[in-house]
């Protein structure tokens, strides 16, 4: 049996991540889940902590601090994606308001005691959303970057291109310097770009056998995914749309289902064209050493199994 995997998971729930949060809740063998950080992306930090709260609750985990952080980018104007996720992020299932309350201390002063506090190398950072937090302890701490174990993000694309800019995936161009600040800090990364996330489609098959399960829990992350997908098959004409945030997971449990290659990767922070581009030496052209392991394979079938399994243990 592998150790228990200590986890802060850093997130701005749209339906994606709370599929991501599920995933973690339902897996306390190989996971413990220290904390959840909440940021502002996909909507505003009001609503990332509601969602967040509401997922936690949703999941039996009342008791998981929830931790609000950065209301903007350091830098940018922020941007946000009610028009994928909904005026709430979490749109499409009527689910009640969280009862549960925020924490009193900040996500990145959090972020900063914890792998300051847990023994060198045992914290894995999981990122979901802008890297802002991230970003602002490593500014706030820089002596916490040798301590992390292994950041493993939902960002960036490559071979697909990006689904906010013709360039850039929503997560890093939300903050391009975050995400900058990260890419250089030396905690060694992993990658789940759109590369792999756009082959991990929630197709009518694959979201009957959730509904299948016959729980609460269940239930409404159907009708969440339901909402989520409309935007995505229409933009693609697929049966069903990408899940991402659910891959950084599913690597802690079953790393096996997914391949790539150490590459070096770069941000783009000042182009107006490219902004946000994730520029990946995936052919080793340059000399730059490799500073992050960018995946770009999935076994997709694989990936819905364990989803949907551990979707079963929740309720």
């Amino acid at each position: 049996m592998t150790d228990i995997r200590k986890i802060i998971i850093d997130t701005d729930p749209g339906q994606d991540d709370a599929a991501a949060l599920m995933l973690a809740f339902a897996s306390p063998a190989e996971l413990e889940v220290l904390g959840v950080t909440v940021v502002a992306g996909n909507v505003p930090l009001s609503y990332t902590s509601r969602n967040a709260r509401i997922v936690c609750e949703l999941s039996g985990r009342s008791d998981m601090p929830v931790y609000e952080g950065a209301v903007k980018p350091l830098e940018r104007p922020q941007v946000t994606a009610e028009h994928v996720h909904g005026k709430t992020g979490l749109d499409g299932a009527e689910v009640p308001e969280p009862v549960m309350r925020v924490q009193a201390q900040n996500a990145v002063d959090f972020i900063v005691e914890t792998l300051r506090r847990e023994p060198a190398g045992t914290v894995t950072l999981c990122t979901l959303g802008p890297l802002t937090n991230i970003a602002m302890a490593l500014m706030q701490a820089p002596d916490i970057a040798p301590r992390v174990r292994e950041l493993v993000m939902m960002g960036g694309g490559f071979f697909e291109g990006g689904n906010i800019t013709p360039a850039a995936e929503f997560n890093i161009y939300v903050d391009p310097q975050a995400a900058d600040i990260v890419m250089k800090s030396g905690i060694p990364i992993v990658m789940m770009p759109l590369d792999v996330t756009h082959q991990l489609l929630t197709t009518k098959a694959r979201v009957q056998r959730i509904a299948a399960l016959g729980t609460r829990p269940a239930e409404v992350m159907v009708q969440w995914l339901q909402f989520f997908e409309r935007f995505d098959e229409e933009k693609y004409g697929s049966d069903g749309g990408p899940l991402h945030d659910p891959t950084v997971i599913a690597y802690l449990l079953k790393p096996e289902l997914f391949s790539g290659r150490d590459c070096n990767v770069e941000i783009e922070t000042r182009s107006e064209l490219t902004v946000g581009m994730t520029v990946v030496d995936w052919w080793r052209v340059t000399d730059r050493p490799a500073n992050a392991r960018f995946m770009r394979h999935v076994d997709a079938d694989g990936f819905f199994d364990l989803l949907i399994e551990r979707f079963g243990r929740l309720g």
